[in-house]
């Protein structure tokens, strides 16, 4: 029995962080129910990316939503509403991302909602939380990157702003929404009440930054510096960073710089031994390292350093990474059946269970695939 067996969600959100957050929940084992539009559904099953669809809709949307049912409503007309509430009063979590304002017009904000149910877990997802000026701006990942500093740590210092490649701050933020819900059904299990929960993504970009921007309040308030070669992190000290070799690239994390050189045999870079120095000159230092490197192959530099518990690794692509028996090892991808009849592999849930590993071979529904079921009143 998965651990949330028995319990009913209403996902009434579109794109990536409420939907994920449904999606996790869906994982633990509760009954997730998609709420849509008719007309299109949700704008995620058009958001092509790759230029890869299944069954009609993005293949994202296939993935960010397997493990659902789904039924449509047209929340404007008031017989469609009406389904829709018996529909709230039988759940025990409703999850939303529409911009404030938005469910307080249709009718579905909290307060109504709870009226309802009173046991109701009301999960909202904004993009900058309801008060500011802000709060009208698109709640999109790039846009929230762009405004909280995110895209200023990455890359070497002479390159531009550089985003995060992926959309970190929709997943973080849709983790984030699934503690929040599950603490507050914890609480429900004692209190009997249920609770509003909100998140946003500007406010789980910050908490991903947590070490930086206290390290920024606790200096003169002067932006972070990255470094000028193999920047991976703007405040770690040399040698941290990637390096290119002559077939392919080697990370190395923290190491004494005077045992680094001794280990490669580099007399260049055991005049930079003092390690209160690590920080202070490791652009100096990480460029040594840099040219030195240069010259041999992946192997050549894990063989010496691994045995000496230095820590590092290879940089691995996905082609490499899917060869390699430490990936098969955690047996992370599943197979899911679209609504079609396709066979999709995709990733798992990354949480195991009493052992076991989290999968479900049910793929995204079909645009109202289950009205009969839910909506049949």
């Amino acid at each position: 029995m998965k651990p949330l067996e028995g319990l009913r969600v209403l996902d009434f959100a579109q794109f990536l962080a409420g939907p994920a957050a449904a999606l996790r929940l869906a994982d633990l084992g509760a009954e997730v129910i998609k709420v849509e539009r008719p007309e299109g559904g949700d704008l995620c099953r058009s958001l092509v990316v790759a230029d890869q669809k299944l069954d009609g809709d993005s293949l994202l949307f296939h993935t960010i939503n397997r493990n659902k049912s789904g039924v449509t409503a047209d929340l404007k007309k008031p017989a469609d509403l009406e389904k829709i509430k018996e529909l709230i009063k039988t759940a025990d979590v409703l999850i939303h991302n529409f911009r404030p304002g938005v469910m307080e017009k249709i009718g579905l904000d909290y307060q109504t909602v709870s009226d309802l149910n009173p046991r109701l877990v009301y999960g909202s997802v904004t993009g900058y939380g309801t008060k500011g000026p802000w709060v009208r701006k698109p709640g999109q990942d790039l846009l929230v990157q762009s405004l909280t500093g995110l895209q200023w740590l990455s890359g070497d210092a002479d390159q531009g702003p550089v985003p995060v490649a992926f959309a970190v701050l929709d997943i973080t933020t849709g983790n984030h929404l699934t503690q929040g819900i599950l603490a507050a059904l914890l609480r429900r299990g004692v209190t009997g009440k249920g609770a509003l929960v909100e998140v946003d993504l500007m406010s789980s970009s910050l908490d991903m930054q947590f070490e930086l921007i206290t390290s920024f309040l606790a200096s003169d308030r002067s932006q972070p510096q990255r470094c000028k070669v193999s920047n991976a992190s703007v405040h770690s000290t040399a040698p941290y960073g990637s390096y290119a070799v002559r077939d392919g690239y080697v990370a190395i994390a923290m190491a004494p710089i005077a045992q680094l050189a001794d280990l490669l045999g580099c007399d260049a870079l055991a005049a930079y031994g003092d390690p209160s120095i690590a920080y202070t000159q490791r652009d100096e230092i990480k460029a040594v390292l840099r040219d030195f490197l240069a010259t041999k192959t992946v192997r050549e530099v894990l063989d010496v350093l691994e045995p000496a518990d230095i820590w590092c690794a290879e940089v691995l692509d996905y082609p490499r990474m899917m060869q390699e028996e430490g990936f098969h090892a955690l047996d992370a991808i599943q197979t899911i059946t679209s609504h079609g009849g396709t066979k999709v592999e995709t990733t798992r849930c990354p949480i195991r269970i009493d052992g076991e590993t989290l999968t479900s071979p049910k793929g995204a529904p079909a645009l109202g695939a289950d009205n009969a079921t839910y909506l049949s009143a």
